[in-house]
């Protein structure tokens, strides 16, 4: 009988996870199958994009992992089993009623949603850009708004950034804000603060540092110190969270609610189950847990399928590096900021920014999509058998 892998979860970290397993395990000992809920790639790093009115490829997850062997099943998980190994599955719409799907080693991958922190409203009135289906609700919402439209975009990290500064170069004729907690790009370089604030003050947008939201009604938002900010759209980007369907099923997760799992991306509570992407509560090599990004998703599911071929074919288990190197941040489509950051986390004096890191940033993402589309490039002519009884390899010690 093949060894079964389940990859839950098709977006960075699953579908390249997919295509490496394919590429390198045999398959006439191993039967890969992809979990999704949605029957295409999302690229969600561009979602801001595709809300703001710009048109992204759609890359059916057929196409890609035609030819690789690997099996698709449109479904979304329901629960998840580690005690017997199953995960429970349904069809999006529910109608194909629950399914159960065995298996012998098991990578979650299934990535993380927006999260409201329980303000009042948010879930009710505030769009997002965590999904491609929600990034569409946004930009049908945006297109009715005429000229003079309010939008306020809650939140000063990357996606809350990105998000405001692309749909005020794209809708200029709307009036668009960022309501922050702090100061947007805190974590930037002095240089690299102050290009952020002239991309602000270049697009027009209004920047309320020190702002919480409250609640958030249909036509504004109510801050924490009960100020009323005007929004005919509140666009909600404050945060991410992890589903539950890791704690429900009993593995051990962090207080956020991330598979907690060793150095080589395996849970310390079941075995047979890998954590790759915003999914994985991983320690990096500074000895700080990874942030939730696709830069962390690429790092831990090189991690996580170098771990799971090694240990099926009796090999050692290499370890890939997991140093987080820096943020890039779209400012529109004409300008972006590249910032580097010390083993610390801490900015580095140096970033680059204007034209050429937006070129940069653009070559990254059409990289990472088309490895996306191309899981069989590079394929070797001899992919590696499953030794007799796959066991626990030795995990070196890091130098």
């Amino acid at each position: 009988m093949k060894h079964s892998i389940v990859v839950l979860g098709a977006g960075y970290a699953g579908a390249f996870a997919a295509g490496n397993l394919a590429r390198r395990l045999s398959s006439s000992d191993v039967e890969i199958t992809v979990v999704n809920a949605v029957p295409d790639f999302v690229e969600r790093m561009r979602l801001h994009q595709l809300a703001a009115g710009q048109d992204l490829p759609v890359r059916s997850l057929a196409d890609v992992f035609a030819g690789t062997g690997v099996r698709l099943r449109v479904a979304r998980v329901t629960s998840i089993d580690p005690e017997r190994r199953t995960v429970a599955v349904t069809g999006e719409d529910g109608e194909d009623g629950e399914d159960e799907l065995g298996y012998d080693t098991l990578l979650h991958a299934l990535g993380s949603s927006v999260a409201h922190h329980g303000v009042p409203g948010a879930a009710e009135y505030a769009f997002d850009v965590t999904g491609r289906a929600s990034a569409l609700r946004l930009r049908e919402r945006l297109s009715a708004l005429g000229e003079g439209g309010t939008v306020l975009v809650v939140g000063e990290g990357l996606t809350g950034i990105e998000t405001a500064t692309e749909l005020a170069e794209s809708r200029p004729d709307l009036s668009v804000a960022l309501a922050a907690r702090g100061e947007p790009g805190a974590w930037l370089s002095v240089k690299g603060r102050r290009h952020l604030r002239r991309a602000f003050e270049r697009l027009g947008v209004t920047v309320h540092e020190h702002t919480g939201i409250a609640a958030v009604e249909p036509a504004r938002a109510i801050a924490t110190d009960g100020r009323s900010l005007a929004a005919d759209v509140t666009v909600w980007a404050a945060g991410f969270a992890v589903y539950s369907l890791a704690a429900a099923g009993g593995l051990e997760v962090a207080e956020n609610g991330r598979i907690v799992v060793d150095r080589t991306m395996r849970s310390v509570s079941h075995p047979d189950v890998y954590a790759a992407g915003d999914s994985a509560h991983a320690i990096g090599d500074n000895g700080r847990p990874l942030p939730m990004s696709c830069a962390s998703a690429g790092f831990t599911n090189m991690q996580a399928t170098a771990a799971i071929i090694a240990r099926l074919t009796g090999g050692e288990v290499p370890l890939t590096g997991l140093k987080y190197y820096g943020n890039h941040i779209s400012l529109g489509r004409r300008d972006a900021i590249f910032q580097m950051v010390d083993g610390e986390v801490r900015a580095a004096s140096w970033y680059l920014g204007g034209r050429t890191a937006a070129r940069l940033k653009a070559g990254v993402l059409s990289g990472a999509g088309w490895g996306i589309a191309h899981p069989t490039f590079g394929m070797p002519k001899r992919r590696r058998r499953l030794a007799g009884t796959p066991v626990a390899a030795v995990v070196p010690v890091a130098s």
